[in-house]
């Protein structure tokens, strides 16, 4: 069985609140914010993102209404969001799904992965933009660029370059006489099929958005 994850009109009060969050307007889809709200009520962000965009640009009469009900009383609508949180399971959501499947998709990507409660795969998946863009002797914590990245997504330059060893095991063109075990050797070659064998642009794309979750 699964959690129905349709969209319901009620979400636009929780939209609302983070659109009028400081500063003031349309949040970036991979922003934490926009995708921790996602992750509560599995939807993608890019669905909240096209959302979010109805309420900037007052679209239809019920986001209008709702717009001019809130806009200028958010108490009110603090309390709004805080009655449906607790209606959600009856104020005991944990209780009320448990032994219901959640069907999840994007979640994952920002849940840490087994073996490593520090890395998520969004982290892998930045990490190997990044090694695509470096050459095999740059990959050391003493790069830059490896330290910029260490610094935004809070793990140690020294860990990055070691994921940057098991990506390196992952890559087709590059023969390795040693083996390599780690925990992270499993979640490294998913990620490494998903984005590692496709368009670099396109990864580099997606890499930068993703990177606005660690922004915030």
């Amino acid at each position: 069985m699964a959690r129905q994850t349709n969209w319901s009109d009620d979400y636009w009060l929780m939209l609302l609140q983070l659109y009028l969050r400081k500063p003031a307007g349309l949040k970036a889809i991979y922003s934490r914010p926009l995708v921790d709200l996602g992750i509560e009520l599995h939807i993608h962000p890019q669905i909240l993102h096209s959302k979010m965009r109805v309420i900037a640009n007052l679209e239809t009469p019920r986001v209008e209404r709702i717009w001019n009900t809130y806009v200028n009383n958010p108490k009110r609508l603090s309390r709004a969001i805080r009655m449906l949180r607790e209606m959600n399971g009856f104020g005991m959501a944990e209780e009320f799904y448990c032994g219901v499947d959640v069907n999840e998709t994007f979640e994952k990507d920002f849940r840490h992965v087994e073996g490593d409660d520090n890395v998520t795969p969004v982290m892998l998946i930045i990490i190997l933009d990044l090694y695509f863009r470096l050459t095999p002797i740059t990959m050391v914590p003493e790069t830059p660029e490896i330290k910029e990245l260490s610094k935004l997504i809070g793990i140690s330059a020294t860990r990055v370059t070691e994921i940057m060893r098991i990506f390196r095991h992952c890559d087709p063109y590059i023969t390795h006489k040693d083996s390599i075990s780690d925990p992270l050797s499993y979640p490294c070659h998913e990620v490494w099929q998903r984005y590692g064998n496709g368009s670099i642009e396109s990864l580099t794309e997606y890499a930068q958005e993703l990177k606005e979750y660690f922004r915030n």
